[in-house]
């Protein structure tokens, strides 16, 4: 009986999404390359890319350039916070709010995969902005 319960603990802290190292791994990917795009540094921005992300833009230039006009708020960033780590559907996402250059705040999710180069980042979304009542 006791070595079913140790079991059954085992199998339950194994399928835990994410531990505190994986949180701190992810945190240091994102935060890296935010500096990264700061610096105007894309091809270190890029080696955080996912292998997809990589196929999908084929150059760091061309990352480079997406980023630049699709997400002006990573692009030149003033500071990030990391919000709550979670999964969907299997996938483990990273919120994040980012100040941008002007001081606007932008909540953004960043999709992360382990890959055997470590946690890289697999896409970002843009999250509407909360709504805000008096």
């Amino acid at each position: 009986m006791i070595r079913i319960l140790v079991v059954c603990m085992g199998l339950l802290f194994a399928s835990h999404p994410a531990t505190a190292q994986d949180n701190s791994a992810i945190e240091t990917v994102i935060g890296t390359q935010l500096r990264a795009f700061n610096d105007r540094d894309v091809e270190t921005a890029w080696s955080f890319a996912s292998p997809a992300i990589k196929g999908m833009f084929g150059t760091p230039e061309n990352f480079g350039v997406m980023v630049e006009r699709g997400y002006p708020m990573v692009w030149t960033n003033s500071d990030a916070q990391f919000l709550e780590l979670r999964e969907i559907s299997g996938r483990l996402w990273q919120k994040v709010m980012i100040r941008d250059a002007a001081g606007g705040l932008h909540i953004l999710d960043y999709q992360m995969v382990e890959t055997p180069d470590g946690w890289q980042i697999n896409g970002v979304q843009i999250l509407p902005a909360p709504d805000v009542g008096a």
